[in-house]
């Protein structure tokens, strides 16, 4: 049977993408108040893989309850034909930014955009880039989200029935993948460049294993994380102090010099750093107190159901047309600015432009979602009134 959508999981992925589409047109004035890189160590990204978990295992985990009646296949490949789908996603986004970038530097003469946002291989090196690009070795600026998410739904079933029955397992297991893959630099490697993928998947399954067990947990009424007073002010006081760490002239680079300290010391890097990459402690606890805090406030339920935050929830709903083109809205974003870079309009128009423009392709593609609720309350209705005891 499906499952009634929780309001504030679409509601806050909805916001999440806006906020993804706002950072990756630099240059904006919006990006320096508006996303919630502005607020601490995390961006968008962080909490949007954590949301994506939680979505995944709400989606996903009913059918393995039944897997000895029914099989594992039929619950494992809902989740690898999504693999699938993000897989020519990504394809298609990075062969449509190529060609954004590239018609910029054709018709608008913008030379310097062929070497902008890892393309210069593309152009230098082409052979080889390609090479890179269908085996996700070279993943380009600002589109390289989904082939981290792509590789971890393709283990993601694996992790499902092992959260199911054992959820702290595996998550010890979890941190223990994250911890080993700072501490050794490990990695999927890039091609032609040297290196590894910016999302590295051995890192980043952290949080989202995370929010797949919260999503097996809500799944079944339950939470994977109980709401704890003490847990609660831990976790706000993480975020305050984090602010501080930001904002307050004396208290941050004091902090810093503190975990350059610790660096010295021969604590790890990926516990003293804020390389993104490997998901760094600082980050990580960042975005894990930031989504805990807010799954704890009641008010957070009321808040997101309410009628104006429908552009975001249809939005959330729609994910992965959003993400791809707030992708395509970037590059185009980029593309403008670097033309007028003294034109201050283009900036702090193309935002709000880029928003409406999101909000009616969700609003569009959502019409099958909203003519079906309509058909099923017109039923509804219909039924009652022809039954005493439903009137009743």
């Amino acid at each position: 049977m499906r499952r009634p959508r929780d309001s504030r999981i679409d509601f806050f992925r909805g916001l999440l993408l806006w906020m993804i589409f706002v950072d990756h047109v630099p240059g904006n004035p919006y990006e320096h108040w508006a996303t919630i890189r502005n607020w601490g160590f995390s961006d968008a990204a962080e909490s949007f893989f954590i949301i994506s978990g939680i979505a995944a295992g709400i989606a996903y985990s009913g059918r393995f309850a039944t897997w000895r009646d029914t099989g594992l296949w039929p619950a494992i490949a809902p989740m690898w034909k999504r693999s699938w789908v993000l897989y020519l996603s990504h394809i298609f986004l990075t062969v449509a930014g190529i060609a954004i970038f590239a018609l910029g530097a054709e018709a608008l003469g913008l030379v310097e955009l062929l070497t902008k946002n890892n393309l210069k291989q593309v152009f230098q090196n082409t052979a080889q880039a390609i090479i890179g690009i269908v085996t996700l070795g070279h993943q380009i600026g600002y589109m390289n989200i989904l082939p981290a998410y792509s590789v971890l739904l393709v283990a993601a079933p694996f992790a499902i029935l092992i959260g199911q029955r054992a959820p702290r397992l595996l998550l010890i297991g979890s941190v223990l993948l994250w911890f080993a893959t700072g501490l050794w630099r490990w990695n999927l490697p890039a091609y032609p460049n040297a290196g590894g993928w910016f999302f590295n998947p051995f890192a980043w399954q952290l949080i989202f294993v995370v929010g797949l067990l919260t999503g097996i947990a809500f799944r079944r009424g339950e939470r994977f994380v109980p709401v704890n007073r003490a847990l609660f002010w831990i976790a706000a006081g993480w975020l305050a102090l984090v602010l501080a760490w930001r904002y307050v002239p004396e208290f941050g680079p004091a902090m810093n010099r503190g975990m350059a300290w610790l660096a010295g010391q021969g604590f790890p890097f990926h516990i003293t750093s804020h390389d993104k990459t490997y998901l760094p402690f600082l980050r990580m606890t960042h975005a894990l107190a930031l989504v805990y805090v807010v799954s704890c406030l009641p008010v957070v339920t009321t808040l997101t159901a309410q009628r104006w935050g429908e552009p975001l929830r249809v939005m959330g709903r729609q994910g992965l047309l959003i993400f791809s083109a707030g992708a395509l809205l970037s590059y185009v974003g980029q593309t403008l600015i670097a033309w007028q870079p003294e034109n201050v309009l283009i900036p702090w128009l193309y935002i709000p432009a880029g928003t409406v423009a999101l909000v009616v392709l969700a609003w569009a593609a959502d019409w099958k979602r909203r003519a079906g609720t309509a058909g099923t309350r017109a039923l509804t209705v219909k039924d009652s009134r022809a039954d005493p005891l439903a009137a009743g």
